[in-house]
C-alpha cells in the first residue's frame, strides 16, 4: 500500500484537441471522471475554479457557493475530498494580456474577483488551498510591461487573498513559459522570494509540476528539494517531458525514469504527505489514445508512482554511503541503474 495520497484533475481526461487539431474523444461527464477516478484509486479532486462552478461570470457571489455545495455533495458521495482551487486566469478575454499583471485596471480587478470567488468555492469544498498558476502573467512583447511593477502587482494580488481570508494558503505552480513568453514567477525559487514578500509568508507556498521544471531547463526533483528544504512545497505534479519544447503532460516517468525515480525518493525521504499533501498526477493521455482508453494515462501514473515507491524502499542507504565516503559515484549511479532495470 502507497505511502501517498494521490489527486487528479477532470481536466486530465479530455477530449483530445491540441493547437493543431481537432477532438479526437467524447466528452464524459463530471460525474462519471470523479466516480472513474474514486475506481483507479484517488482519494483526491483538483479544480479549477469553473470546473467546480461553470458560468460563474454570470452568477452572484451567493449563487456561486451553492453551486459550490452541490459539487462538495457530490465529492461526499464517492468519498473522494477536494484538494484546491485554482482560479482560470487565462482563458477569459478579460486575461487576454495577463490577470493581476494586466495593463488594464478593470482586467486586474476581474483577476482578482476570480480569485476571491475561488476562496469561496474552496471553503463551500471544504479545502484551505488556493493555486495560482501564473499562465499569463508576464509578457509577450518585453517591453509592454515592467517586470518590477508586474512583481509588485502579483504581490498585491496575494495579499489582497491572503488579507481576504485568514485561513487560506495559496500554492504558486510555476512554469517558465507558455502561453506567455517569460514569466513573472517561473520558478521555485522565484515563488519563495514571491512568498517572503507577503504580508503572511507563512500561507504563501509552491506546486511543483515535473514537466514546468523540465521547460526551465531545470531536474525537477532538485526544484522539489528546494522548496522541501524552505518548508514550502505544500503540492507537486508529477509528469512527464520529451525535451524542452511545449508542455506534454505526459504519464510519469515514461520519459525520464531515473528524473521519476529521484522525484519520489526526494519526496519519501523528506515525509511528503505527512501533513496532508497530495501527489496531484498531472497527466493527459495522447491525443491518438481510443475513447476506451480515455483513463489508462492515470492508471499507468499511478503505477509507476507506486512501483518507484517499491524501489525507493529497496534503496541501500548503507552502500549509497559507502560509495560517498570512498567517492565512487560510478559505482553509486551504476547501483541505481541497476536497482532502476531490476525487475
Amino acid at each position: 500500500m502507497s505511502r501517498f495520497k494521490f489527486s487528479v484533475g477532470p481536466w486530465n481526461v479530455h477530449e483530445g484537441a491540441d493547437a493543431y487539431g481537432p477532438a479526437t474523444r467524447e466528452t464524459i461527464s463530471f460525474e462519471e471522471k470523479i466516480k472513474k477516478f474514486k475506481d483507479i484509486g484517488f482519494d483526491a479532486i483538483q479544480f479549477h475554479d469553473d470546473d467546480a462552478v461553470p458560468n460563474m461570470n454570470n452568477m452572484t457571489e451567493e449563487e456561486i457557493v451553492a453551486e459550490a455545495k452541490k459539487v462538495k455533495a457530490l465529492l461526499d458521495k464517492y468519498d473522494l475530498k477536494a484538494e484546491f482551487v485554482a482560479p482560470r486566469l487565462w482563458m477569459d478575454p478579460h486575461t487576454t494580456d495577463g490577470g493581476f499583471t494586466s495593463n488594464s485596471q478593470e482586467d486586474r480587478e476581474f483577476a482578482m474577483w476570480r480569485a476571491l470567488r475561488s476562496i469561496d468555492i474552496a471553503n463551500a469544498l471544504g479545502c484551505d488551498k488556493i493555486v495560482l498558476w501564473l499562465a499569463r502573467e508576464g509578457t509577450i512583447c518585453y517591453e509592454s510591461k515592467s517586470p518590477v511593477e508586474s512583481t509588485k502587482k502579483l504581490i498585491n494580488a496575494i495579499n489582497t487573498m491572503l488579507a481576504y481570508d485568514k485561513n487560506i494558503k495559496v500554492m504558486i505552480e510555476t512554469k517558465p513559459n507558455e502561453p506567455i513568453d517569460r514569466s513573472v514567477c517561473p520558478t521555485l525559487g522565484h515563488a519563495m522570494a514571491i512568498s517572503a514578500a507577503t504580508i503572511d509568508p507563512n500561507r504563501v507556498g509552491g506546486l511543483l509540476e515535473s514537466a514546468h521544471a523540465m521547460l526551465a531547463g531545470l531536474d525537477p526533483a532538485s526544484e522539489i528539494g528546494f522548496a522541501l528544504a524552505m518548508g514550502k512545497l505544500w503540492g507537486v505534479h508529477l509528469n512527464d517531458q520529451n525535451g524542452m519544447k511545449f508542455d506534454q503532460d505526459k504519464s510519469f516517468g515514461v520519459e525520464n525514469l531515473r528524473t521519476a525515480f529521484n522525484q519520489i525518493k526526494v519526496l519519501m525521504e523528506n515525509g511528503f504527505g505527512n501533513n496532508g499533501e497530495y501527489i496531484g498526477l498531472d497527466v493527459k493521455v495522447m491525443r491518438t489514445e481510443k475513447q476506451e482508453g480515455s483513463y489508462k494515462h492515470l492508471e499507468n501514473s499511478l503505477k509507476i508512482a507506486k512501483m518507484l515507491e517499491a524501489k525507493v524502499e529497496k534503496f541501500d542507504y548503507e552502500y549509497q554511503k559507502k560509495c560517498v565516503d570512498e567517492r565512487d559515484y560510478e559505482a553509486l549511479e551504476m547501483y541505481v541503474m541497476e536497482l532502476l532495470m531490476q525487475g
